[in-house]
């Protein structure tokens, strides 16, 4: 299987490459907007219980501002022996008013967050189904061009961002819209003048943070960008740790980390630096409006214009008029770098899916005749394989040889529809791969690949993953087919033993061995071993030579080798070189030819005899 080759220093950004931006921010808001439209009634209940929270908690200075009024009126009038003195009565009722009011407040904050987390974590959820989807529709050539750091990240790093966004801001900009609102109705019915003083304030707000806006956004995406290139080049250094201390590249691989480490401190602490100064300039426009406030509500107190209770409520909705604008402001920052993560996370979600389906009928057990016809392939516009014909019959041993970048296993890629083709077609028992299911297709094959993959879980899950109703009596005797059920049994918990995810914990062989049981005990009609046996012991090598020998036997088998010794039996040698078939026949037949194919078991057998 061919894989794209990375070195250490991939996901660095070198210098006059271009920083990552969104390019559609408000097509990206829409869509990700979207996503909350199947909960819109809950959204509804969201913006209820916030408007009702907020009504509450916005009558309250207003109330405040009364007694207070009550207050000095009452002790006034009897300082100056025109009135009876405060009265207590009345103002123990207003008290209590003032406390239901901010005891039902809090009620519906609880409602509003308690649906919130519901509704956020509701969308969190459809989006990672849908990536998850999404990753198992993408062709094998995505995740041969991608990092699968970089990849980790939007679907874990980027989609928590935008979770913790929908939780935490959209009722707290509900409820900020409707206090600036709120406060406006309380603030005329006191004061249209000093209304009007507040409310200049806003627009001023506004063209002074607006400039801090836009460049948070660009270092916000760059932050996202760089984190993902930085997720990448950790995963790559961790998953090959041992080839990296192998060749003493620790150094390179500090270095490497450190360069996108400190891009990554660049960005962040520049989307940080600007985001912080929007507060700042925020409080001290705030600040300026108060003591102006403060000033003239003073004149018009002393000229009786307006009572001291409701001059002390102003200067509270003024300070709570400040307030919101500048969550506003902090929550139109945190979008922005919520919409450089969906943008990543729609990136995604967008890339080319494989071919769709054409059928999904349950296709018949073959009995594995394959041909190739006039077969064209290229992982661009350039055509890798030209006008590939072969004719493949049930039962057959098929070897595939060639020199390193031949297409051997594009061949193999292709036959199991892992890529799709130019042009031509490939059948098998007659049937066009194009017109069956990727399912159906692959469930005729058994793969044995060089590089092993194993799951964390038991020995016995491993065997079992492509037979999940194999008994264990089933799973045991592919095991012994396999030359893996002696090592198994050594183990201290044999066939329960857990392996990690890396498979670290067992040799390289052993590993192999089990991924040859697995094979095994799926019992497929067609066979694909691809350097099954280059990871494993000579000893090892030769009993599992005659189990797959035996498992051969009444099933067409395609084998990729390097050592030719292991394929002089088979039915049809097939020599390849440049993605193309040069030659094809039997050892003996293409050994007379005298060609491509002699040069290369003659070279092996002289470099054996001089080992």
């Amino acid at each position: 299987m061919s894989h794209a080759h990375r070195g250490p220093g991939q996901f660095a950004k070198h210098p006059g490459q271009p920083s990552h931006k969104p390019t559609q921010s408000k097509a990206t808001l829409k869509r990700l907007l979207r996503y909350l439209a199947p909960r819109r009634k809950r959204l509804f209940v969201v913006l209820l219980a916030t408007i009702l929270s907020t009504v509450f908690a916005i009558l309250g200075p207003k109330i405040m501002g009364d007694t207070i009024t009550e207050l000095f009126e009452g002790a006034y009038a009897k300082l100056s022996g025109t009135g009876t003195g405060i009265d207590f009565s009345k103002i123990g009722q207003m008290l209590a008013l003032l406390g239901a009011l901010y005891v039902f407040s809090s009620l519906f904050t609880l409602v509003q967050q308690y649906l919130m987390a519901s509704v956020a974590q509701n969308t969190v959820y459809d989006l990672r189904t849908d990536i998850f989807k999404k990753l198992n529709k993408l062709p094998l050539k995505y995740y041969d061009g991608h990092s699968h750091g970089d990849t980790l990240s939007r679907v874990t790093n980027d989609i928590d961002t935008i979770g913790n966004t929908l939780q935490q801001s959209i009722a707290q900009f509900f409820q900020s819209v409707i206090t600036i609102i709120g406060i406006i109705i309380m603030m005329l019915t006191i004061s249209p003048l000093l209304t009007l003083i507040t409310i200049i304030s806003l627009p001023l707000s506004i063209f002074v943070i607006r400039p801090f806006l836009q460049r948070s956004q660009r270092y916000f995406a760059e932050q996202q960008h760089t984190l993902g290139n930085l997720n990448g080049h950790i995963e790559e250094m961790y998953t090959g740790h041992q080839v990296v201390k192998a060749f003493g590249q620790e150094p390179h691989a500090q270095q490497t980390f450190d360069e996108v480490n400190e891009e990554l401190y660049e960005a962040g602490r520049r989307a940080q630096f600007i985001s912080g100064i929007i507060m700042p300039v925020m409080t001290f426009i705030g600040n300026l409006t108060y003591v102006l406030i403060s000033i003239v509500g003073g004149i018009l107190v002393i000229q009786r214009a307006i009572s001291i209770g409701d001059i002390q409520a102003f200067i509270t909705y003024s300070k709570q008029f400040t307030q919101p604008i500048q969550q506003t402001a902090n929550i139109a920052n945190i979008i922005q770098s919520t919409i450089a993560s969906a943008e990543r996370v729609f990136g995604l979600l967008d890339e080319q899916e494989e071919v769709p389906e054409t059928q999904t009928q349950q296709t018949p057990v073959a009995d594995g005749t394959v041909t190739f016809e006039h077969v064209a392939f290229g992982y661009g516009d350039d055509l890798l394989m030209k006008d590939i014909t072969i004719n493949v019959k049930p039962g057959q041993t098929v070897a595939i040889v060639g020199p390193t970048g031949a297409g051997k296993t594009t061949l193999i890629n292709l036959l199991m529809r892992f890529y799709e083709l130019k042009s031509g077609s490939i059948k098998v028992d007659g049937t066009d791969i194009q017109s069956m299911s990727r399912h159906d297709l692959r469930a005729h094959f058994g793969i044995v690949l060089q590089d092993t993959w194993l799951f964390n879980g038991t020995i016995m899950e491993n065997i079992a993953y492509g037979k999940s109703d194999a008994t264990e009596a089933d799973i045991m005797a592919a095991a012994k087919a396999a030359r893996a059920d002696d090592f198994i049994r050594t183990l201290p918990d044999g066939y329960n033993t857990i392996l990690n995810e890396e498979g670290s914990n067992i040799s390289q062989g052993q590993k192999q061995l089990i991924t040859i049981a697995r094979s095994i005990l799926a019992d497929p009609p067609i066979m694909i071993l691809d350097e099954a046996t280059s990871s494993v012991d000579t000893r090892t090598e030769v009993l599992i030579q005659e189990a797959m020998n035996r498992i051969m036997e009444g099933r067409t088998s395609f084998v990729i080798a390097h050592r030719l010794s292991t394929i002089q039996g088979a039915d049809l040698i097939l020599v390849m070189d440049q993605g193309t078939i040069i030659e094809q026949g039997t050892h003996e037949a293409l050994l007379k030819q005298d060609g491509f194919y002699a040069d290369l078991y003659n070279s092996q057998f002289v470099d054996d005899e001089a080992v």
